[in-house]
Formats: C-alpha cells, structure tokens, sequence
C-alpha cells in the first residue's frame, strides 16, 4: 500500500479515553460536593448528548455552537436542581480539556510524526484540543478542527477542508479513528482511512462496533500497531 503524505485523527475515544476521564473528574467534583450518583451513567449520558446538539445546529435550531458551549449546555441539564455554581460548572466542563490519552497513543503519535504530518480532525475547538495536547502531551504538528469549517463531521465540508489547509488532495490524507461511521464519511469523501480498535472506549463489556473485512485499508489494534502498519 502506498503510504498516505499525513494523518488527520479523530481525538475523543481514538486518542483519548475520554470515558475513564470523565468518570474520575465527575467523582472528583461528586466528593468535593457531597453528591452521590452513577457516575458512569452520568458520564455516559454527557457524551450521548452530544450528537443530538450537533443534529440541533444541523437543523438551524441553533447558530454554530463551539463543543466546548453544547458540552456545557448538556452539563447544565444533567446538573438541575445541583446547587453549584457557574464557575464550578466551567471548570467540570473543562474536563474534556483534561482527558487522559490511551496508553499506547503518544509513544505512537511521536512514532508516526516523524514520517508523516499528524493532526487532529475532531468536532472539539480548536481551544479543547489544544488544552487538550498541552496536558496530555499530545505531539500533534498542527490542531484542524470543525470549527474551522462551521461544519461537523461526518459533514463532508469538514474532511474536504482538513484536505484543503494542508494543501493535498483528499486520497492523500488518511483519517484514523476507532469510530466506522467517521470512517465511511471520510472514505465517501475521497480520504483513506485507517480503523484502530478500541474496546474499553465504551467500558469493559460493550461490544465492539459492525465492521467489515476489508472495508477499511487499515485496522489497527492500537497507534503502535499502526505505526508498525505504516513504516513508521
């Protein structure tokens, strides 16, 4: 297989365990405030909120709205009737600027950087994943978000345009990300694309998504397998 020129990666669950993280930064804020709940359910009704906000700016319902303000807008719902305090709920709401990476991503973000451009591509703004990179380590050689385009993915304005700032066409960028359906809008688009499995993205238990032999170029186990897939 002829190697891509760079990669644009999908970010929360891909590169981030962005559900282990949010569970520890809501028992955190849970213990601080005396306050006992399913932390996990919580956590996971964070996160299923967000396609349905996004669905919302798709409609015209909203103007475009950063992730950062859908995220605080599904916070401030899950919280009713919690009595805390704004600048409390800004900083909760800044966890997902604080996610851990998954153990094997940036030994092989730092593998594939030297042979390739890596960037994000992620409905995160550019200010998430840039805290984001800043706390986890994340070596990125640039930081492309939706936000730029005023479209989310799977919108085909925001592969196409991650293509266009880094001047190549689109067969020469390959998205990486552990989401299929991300990767069939990118691959309708014209990118390659690369499946990295993540079976603990969800939690221990759930079952991996529908995919099928051969319908991604790569399927990695994690970014050191991929690394390895690569050349790098």
């Amino acid at each position: 297989m002829d190697a891509p020129r760079a990669l644009a990666f999908d970010v929360f669950g891909t590169v981030v365990d962005w559900r282990s993280g949010i569970i520890a930064e809501l028992q955190s804020f849970g213990a601080r405030h005396g306050l006992q709940r399913d932390w996990a359910s919580f956590a996971d009704a964070w996160r299923a909120g967000y396609a349905p906000a996004m669905d919302r700016v798709r409609r015209g319902e909203l103007a475009w709205t950063r992730i950062d303000d859908l995220h605080r807008d599904i916070l401030v719902g899950l919280l009713e009737g919690v009595p805390v305090g704004e600048a409390e709920i800004d900083d909760l709401n800044r966890a997902w600027h604080r996610l851990p990476p998954w153990p094997d991503a940036v030994t092989g973000l730092h593998r594939l950087k030297r042979r390739f451009v890596i960037t994000t591509l992620s409905n995160g703004n550019v200010s998430l994943l840039t805290h984001m990179a800043k706390n986890a380590g994340l070596p990125w050689d640039c930081v492309i978000s939706a936000e730029l385009f005023g479209h989310y993915k799977p919108d085909p304005e925001a592969y196409l345009g991650c293509a266009r700032l880094l001047d190549l066409a689109p067969e020469e960028l390959m998205l990486v990300a552990t989401h299929p359906g991300d990767l069939r809008a990118a691959r309708a688009c014209g990118l390659r694309t690369g499946y990295v499995v993540r079976p603990l993205e969800h939690g221990p238990g759930r079952p991996l998504p529908a995919v099928t032999d051969g319908e991604f170029e790569l399927v990695a186990q994690d970014f050191i397998d991929l690394a390895r897939q690569l050349g790098a």
